[in-house]
C-alpha cells in the first residue's frame, strides 16, 4: 500500500492491520477502559502476591480520574505498585521544568492522579518515578529488579508516531534501527510537529512558547514491556493509527515498530476508526 492508501484506509482495512485495534464508543469510553486495564492488572498481581510496574503517560490523561475512583471504591492497595512516568518537559537542554509550572507532568500527576487516591491506598513517593537528565541507570535498575520488563506500558501516539517523546530521527541523523530501539532515558529535542500539536492543546497554537526540550524514557523501556496498551482519540489520530497499523515498520514512524511486539494493542474511539 502506498502512503495515501494507508492514511485514508477505511475502518475494515484498519481492523485487518498488523497491530490489534479495539474500538470504543468515544474518548471517555476509551479512558475508562484504560483505567480498568490498569486496575485489573494491579488486582491480579496483588492477589498473586506480586508487585506491579507500569510505564504511564501524561497524555492521555483522562484515564486517571476513573482509575482513582475505582481504586478508592474497591480499596485496591497500590503499596506494591510502581509508576514510571514516560517523560517530562525541560526548561532548556540541561534543566527540568519546575514542578510548579502548569506544563509540568509531575504537577499533573500530583494533582490529577496521586492526589485523587486515598492516602491509605497510595504507593510511597519513592514508587512514583519520573525520568530526569541523570537517572537513566536508576530507572533501568528499577526495571531490572522487576524482572527486566514493565508489566504494562500505557500511553498514546504522537503526530509523527512518537511514543513518549521518542521522536523519529531527523533526516540528517545517522541512527540505525538497532540504536533507536535500544535508546534509554535521555534528553530529547522536541520536533516542531510535536510542539505545534501540543501547543494547540495548551496555548491556542502558540508553539513558539512550548518547551523545546524534554527528558523521556527510551524505546528500550517501552518496547521491552510485557504488554503495550496505547489509546488514540483525537481526529488527527485517524492517520496516525493507520500508519502505525498498516505501514511498514520503520523508525521514521516509531509506533509502527509495535507490529513487532508480541502483545500490543491500540484502543481508539469510533471517531478515529471511521473515515
Amino acid at each position: 500500500m502506498n502512503i495515501k492508501d494507508i492514511v485514508f484506509a477505511d475502518s475494515d482495512t484498519l481492523m485487518k492491520g498488523k497491530i490489534p485495534v479495539k474500538v470504543y464508543a468515544d474518548a471517555e469510553a476509551a479512558f475508562k477502559a484504560m483505567a480498568d486495564m490498569m486496575a485489573e492488572e494491579i488486582v491480579s498481581n496483588n492477589e498473586k502476591g506480586k508487585k506491579t510496574l507500569f510505564i504511564v503517560p501524561v497524555g492521555p490523561v483522562g484515564q486517571y480520574k476513573y482509575f482513582a475512583e475505582r481504586v478508592n471504591k474497591e480499596r485496591i492497595s497500590l503499596k506494591d505498585v510502581t509508576f514510571i512516568n514516560m517523560d517530562e518537559y525541560m526548561q532548556d537542554s540541561k534543566t527540568l521544568i519546575s514542578p510548579e509550572d502548569n506544563l509540568s507532568f509531575r504537577k499533573f500527576m500530583a494533582e490529577g492522579c496521586y492526589g485523587l487516591i486515598d492516602k491509605d491506598l497510595i504507593m510511597p513517593e519513592s514508587q512514583r518515578i519520573f525520568p530526569s537528565q541523570d537517572n537513566a541507570a536508576f530507572i533501568e535498575d528499577v526495571i531490572a529488579r522487576h524482572g527486566g520488563s514493565a508489566d504494562v506500558c500505557f500511553g498514546g501516539i504522537g503526530i509523527n508516531g512518537h511514543m513518549a517523546f521518542n521522536e523519529p530521527p531527523e533526516p540528517d541523523e545517522l541512527v540505525t534501527e538497532a540504536q533507536f530501539v535500544n535508546s534509554t532515558v535521555r534528553v530529547q529535542r522536541i520536533s516542531r510537529e510535536t510542539r505545534v500539536v501540543n501547543a494547540l492543546n495548551e496555548f491556542d497554537g502558540a508553539y513558539y512558547v512550548m518547551p523545546e526540550y524534554c527528558v523521556t524514557v527510551g524505546l528500550r523501556q517501552i518496547l521491552g514491556a510485557k504488554k503495550i496498551r496505547l489509546f488514540c482519540f483525537r481526529p488527527w489520530h485517524r492517520s496516525v493509527v493507520r500508519r502505525a497499523v498498516l505501514g511498514t515498520p520503520s523508525i521514521t514512524f516509531p509506533a509502527s515498530l509495535l507490529q513487532k511486539h508480541k502483545d500490543a494493542l491500540i484502543g481508539i474511539s469510533r471517531e478515529v476508526a471511521e473515515k
